[in-house]
């Protein structure tokens, strides 16, 4: 069997995460062909792989979100009423003719700039506009169209490569791409959702700058029906956890379709790890293993790791992970750390978890949002409690659903730094309680979230879908 993992701002250019699950997924079944359809913004980081490509894959495809229209037609095209009619369904929001509009953008002689500044996609605007808009500038409101419209139309005219299968790691216009292929190679099409796309889009405008007003509400709608497709079009759709499902059918996935496949790691994998040389016994080494971007939050773990250092001097953070997803963060944490003159921390950019995670005291993670974070779940492999935000499946992985391990760290209030500073100090100051809340985690860990039980569920789902659509699988 054939299969197209469909992923968006993530695999194979960004470390950790999603990225980490679909490099594993990937390993996990090396007699499987995979091909690859990754969604990024630009070409400037056309082909800039972070991770060594497995050999079953066979084919990296890349889709541009902000690009240019290659083609260079000179023909006006003007839509027939059917296109128009679908155009101004998408535009409207009203029970939305994908089909049609999948038969248009794979037309030869179609170019995209010229439908954005044509006189079908101002008509359909301004109707829009009338009808929902009119407080607004239309000039403004019109060009906020063209940009929000552009990355889908780019989506829409993607030759998508065929397959038997096609995975696609989030809605979006991951959905988009796996609801075309679906259409026109009549293929099967399943959707596993680590952070829920909607919500998280939702969570980032709102705090955004660079739109206000009624263009928050504009781009959140335009995921939200971006979504409703692939929830739609999916065969299966997947999640981390049993609130990640819930909120998929809020969002109008039908409950038929749901089923919850943890994540797991490879627990072997991190035995027999380094520990603490004489020189490091003594301190309170805390860890945070992340992309250092605003959804981390790594400044407010900052600053509540200074306060807890003013209490307790033998502590020490590591902040493990790149600085280059989003330089200018970055820099502006590793200001903060000069300005308040915090001790004792280390930005250690990418590294070998391995070589930390056996020191390790605390692990810890303040993020806006996460799905089911497999820094967790690799904390606990070392038997090392976790502190970590109420976002996500954090709460369930640190307190349990339907076991009795026990506590395994502490949840805390996003950006609430007292709460998270008397975290530190408190698992610091007990070294009982830090290794009964690490026994905690591991057991948790070993009788829910091995690899070896993720992989037998998603090997399950593709001998399933191998069968319907007659394809060989060999796992």
């Amino acid at each position: 069997m054939r299969i197209c993992i469909v992923a968006e701002g993530c695999y194979p250019y960004v470390v950790g995460g999603v990225s980490s699950w679909i490099h594993s997924m990937i390993n996990s079944f090396p007699n499987t062909e995979f091909i690859v359809l990754t969604i990024v913004a630009n070409r400037s980081i056309r082909g800039k792989f972070v991770y060594d490509i497995p050999e079953n894959v066979t084919e990296i495809h890349e889709l541009y979100l902000e690009d240019y229209d290659w083609s260079k037609k000179k023909s006006n095209y003007r839509l027939n009423n059917t296109e128009y009619q679908a155009l101004r369904s998408l535009i409207l929001d009203r029970h939305v003719d994908w089909e049609t509009l999948f038969e248009l953008f794979a037309k030869e002689d179609i170019s995209i700039d010229k439908i954005v500044m044509g006189k079908d996609f101002l008509q359909a605007v301004r109707e829009c506009y009338y009808l929902k808009y009119s407080q607004v500038v239309f000039s403004d409101f019109l060009w906020t169209m063209r940009s929000i419209y552009l990355p889908l139309f780019f989506t829409l005219s993607m030759k998508v490569p065929k397959a038997d299968l096609y995975h696609c790691v989030a809605t979006g216009y991951a959905g988009i791409l796996g609801s075309m292929a679906k259409y026109f190679h009549r293929s099967r099409m399943l959707l596993s959702e680590h952070g829920i796309y909607t919500r998280e889009r939702e969570e980032e405008l709102i705090k955004a700058k660079w739109v206000s007003g009624i263009y928050k509400t504009i781009w959140i709608d335009q995921f939200k029906k971006m979504s409703r497709l692939a929830y739609e079009k999916a065969d299966i759709v997947t999640s981390l956890y049993e609130h990640a499902r819930e909120l998929q059918m809020e969002l109008g996935c039908p409950i038929s379709k749901t089923l919850v496949t943890p994540n797991g790691i490879n627990a072997e994998n991190l035995k027999n790890l380094p520990k603490k040389t004489e020189e490091e016994e003594g301190r309170i080494y805390i860890g945070a293993v992340l992309r250092v971007t605003p959804i981390k939050d790594v400044k407010t773990m900052l600053q509540a790791f200074s306060f807890a250092r003013e209490q307790d001097e033998r502590l020490k953070l590591w902040i493990m992970g790149p600085c280059d997803e989003d330089e200018e963060y970055a820099n502006e944490c590793f200001e903060l750390v000069e300005t308040m003159n915090i001790p004792d921390v280390e930005f250690t950019g990418r590294i070998n978890i391995k070589d930390y995670l056996g020191k390790m005291d605390i692990s810890i993670l303040t993020s806006i949002s996460e799905g089911q974070p497999l820094t967790i779940l690799e904390s606990y492999a070392a038997k090392v409690p976790v502190i970590a935000t109420d976002v996500g499946n954090c709460r369930g992985l640190i307190y349990g659903e339907n076991d009795d391990f026990g506590i395994a760290g502490r949840v805390v209030h996003i950006m609430n730094i007292e709460e998270i500073a008397k975290a530190i100090t408190d698992l610091a100051s007990d070294p009982k309680m830090r290794c009964r809340m690490g026994e905690n985690g591991y057991n948790r860990l070993m009788a829910k979230y091995k690899v070896e039980y993720m992989k037998k569920t998603y090997a399950d789902i593709y001998r399933d879908f191998a069968m319907s659509c007659n394809a060989s699988w060999d796992e």
